[in-house]
């Protein structure tokens, strides 16, 4: 049945939310909506519809739709024809058009996948999901995934390094998201991103238009930082209000261009990206600590086999069912997550991304899962962390208790402390966390120990009778004069050098910012004692944005300063361990094992 009244359209924002089903609905309200007055006029828009279907159908039937064509020839050009290894992602805005392309890419020969909002998040085994295609296209078991907004975020595809655009939201954050998807850590490749647009429409002439003076502008200030605010010069709601505007007959052509490309200048695109100048802040690099940071940390990594040992023998704790594969080492398939695992999320140390209900098939180590397109579990990861950290909890009670070792380097017993110790800033967020072991020899004299030596260690029972030294006092004085003390000054010079460049940045922008508004507030008032019409307001407003950049300012000052008050909190002891000389460390057999500090000299006669 006609609706003589349209539905409550959304605005914008809510359309940009709405799953592909919610607006279909919508435009099948739309679409049941005439302005008819009586049978006559209904029976009339009937066949004018009807003349208008007929006329899409010939078109559809003609194959000559100059985005199609468009599309088969770029996908000729970058070789998809002849390489079946080489994947493509291609988003559109309306399931229609996903169903539409999707039969054109399958009567053209490729593997075809879709990720639309009517389907179920699901898992990797389950046809007729969201997982399902997305790991069919890690995998290889498809060419070409075609997708709408629902794929633009929470989905990792950087298995592929071409993305179509068949459709250009107006809205620059989608795009943004959508090109997150195989432009993210792991890429290989440069990505190559192509935006299809239509310029023989209106919209297609006025979007060409500012992707020109974006370039220009982008030229001028030589930042690609451009890119990255035009969401703040043109909103996504603006945009959509102005064409509305024009369709409805409000204004021309000319002044359609004029209003969307109004706040496109120069000026306004380096005030914004010079106040964003905060934000990037603490993003600033320096290249020296970077380098240094990356050499200590790749000589004090974990390599992916005691990853994989460690989410091996942790599993069963939980317990979580672990599949492993032979031919792939340090890979495993898991079952679905344990909910106690869930209850570590709410700890407010938790960092991390929420778990999955169930992860796909893992490696810890990284070539492995790039090679065969698998999830990378390393420190950092969810899973990985959820296991850490219940396996501390599940092991409390035995670090209690201590344990005993046998070493082959020892030649009397000794006693090895673990501490962990943390650094908090003003804020209360921790900075730095460090595990040190110190050791006790039998002459009672303290020694820094390797937090590692465990792994040059042989496990054995509790000795008979503890050796006195067991029971001896903990060395805390020197434990914070040799250990303690010197971690926190090593982090606040480290910490107090990054605050000195965030604030240098944060001076530089606001007050440029507020400076600006100084010339803002000067030129208003003139004009208010004029008594130019608006000027008042205008005046206020000026004024509330300089008292707001102020009170911003000074906020940030007394962060800043507050972040540089570390303290040392959480010091605890963790275990503590006896080590005893090795029984047979004297047997031939043996003691081909113990290291020789003292390199031999060879004779030379």
């Amino acid at each position: 049945m006609a609706r003589s009244a349209p539905p409550e359209l959304p605005d914008i924002d809510e359309l940009d939310e709405m799953e592909d089903f919610e607006r279909e609905r919508l435009e099948d309200l739309i679409a049941a909506v005439t302005l008819a007055q009586n049978p006559d006029q209904v029976r009339q828009e009937i066949e004018e519809l009807k003349e208008l279907v007929e006329h899409a159908q010939r078109v559809e039937a003609a194959c000559v739709e100059a985005k199609l064509s468009r599309l088969r020839d770029l996908m000729q050009q970058q070789g998809f024809f002849d390489l079946p290894q080489q994947r493509l992602l291609i988003f559109t805005e309306f399931k229609d058009t996903l169903d539409y392309l999707v039969k054109m890419l399958r009567d053209w020969g490729f593997s075809v996948g879709t990720i639309h909002g009517g389907m179920h998040i699901g898992d990797r085994d389950t046809p007729g999901t969201r997982i399902f295609p997305e790991q069919q296209f890690r995998e290889g078991a498809i060419q070409v995934l075609v997708a709408t907004e629902a794929a633009g975020e929470g989905i990792n595809l950087q298995c592929c390094h071409i993305l179509f655009n068949y459709d250009i939201p107006w809205n620059p954050n989608r795009l943004e998201q959508r090109m997150g998807r195989i432009h993210r850590y792991g890429q290989t490749k440069d990505c190559l991103i192509f935006n299809f647009v239509a310029t023989n429409t209106i919209e297609g002439r006025v979007l060409q238009k500012l992707l020109e003076k974006l370039q220009e502008i982008r030229d001028a200030l030589d930042s690609n930082s451009v890119f990255n605010v035009v969401g703040e010069v043109l909103p996504a709601n603006e945009i959509e209000r102005i064409l509305r505007d024009y369709y409805a007959g409000r204004f021309g052509m000319e002044d359609l261009e004029e209003r969307l490309m109004r706040n496109v200048k120069e000026e306004h695109f380096r005030d914004i990206c010079q106040s964003a100048l905060e934000g990037l802040a603490t993003k600033n690099l320096n290249l020296e600590m970077l380098i240094e940071r990356r050499a200590r940390a790749q000589e004090r990594r974990v390599v992916p086999e005691t990853i994989a040992r460690f989410i091996r023998d942790s599993a069963p704790l939980v317990p979580l069912t672990l599949k492993t594969f032979a031919t792939l080492p340090y890979t495993f398939e898991p079952t679905s997550t344990p909910g106690v695992l869930r209850q570590y999320e709410k700890d407010p140390t938790w960092r991390f991304p929420s778990l999955a209900g169930r992860y796909p098939r893992f490696s810890t180590d990284r070539e492995i899962a790039d090679e065969n397109n698998l999830e990378w579990v390393t420190p950092g990861h969810p899973l990985f962390e959820a296991l850490r950290r219940h396996a501390l909890s599940r092991s409390r009670d035995a670090l209690a208790s201590g344990a005993c070792y046998y070493s082959l380097e020892a030649e009397s017993p000794r006693r090895v402390d673990f501490y962990r110790a943390r650094i908090v800033d003003g804020l209360g967020h921790v900075v730095h966390e460090r595990l040190f072991a110190v050791e006790i020899g039998s002459d009672a004299q303290a020694r820094v120990s390797n937090p590692a030596i465990l792994g040059n260690l042989q496990p054995t029972e509790s000795a008979k009778e503890p050796p006195a030294l067991a029971t001896a006092p903990e060395q805390t004085a020197w434990l914070q004069e040799n250990l303690l003390l010197p971690f926190l000054e090593e982090v606040r010079g480290e910490r107090v050098a990054e605050t000195d460049r965030i604030a240098a940045h944060i001076e530089m922008s606001l007050t440029e910012l507020i400076a600006k508004e100084d010339t803002a507030i000067d030129r208003w008032a003139e004009q208010a004692e004029r008594g130019v019409e608006g000027a008042a307001g205008n005046l206020k407003q000026a004024e509330d944005r300089q008292a707001e950049l102020l009170h911003r300012r000074e906020t940030r000052r007394q962060e800043l300063e507050r972040q540089k008050a570390l303290t040392l909190q959480a010091v605890a002891r963790i275990t503590s361990i006896i080590v005893l000389p090795h029984p047979e460390r004297d047997t031939p057999d043996i003691a081909n094992l113990r290291p020789d500090p003292e390199p031999r000299q060879s004779r030379c006669r």
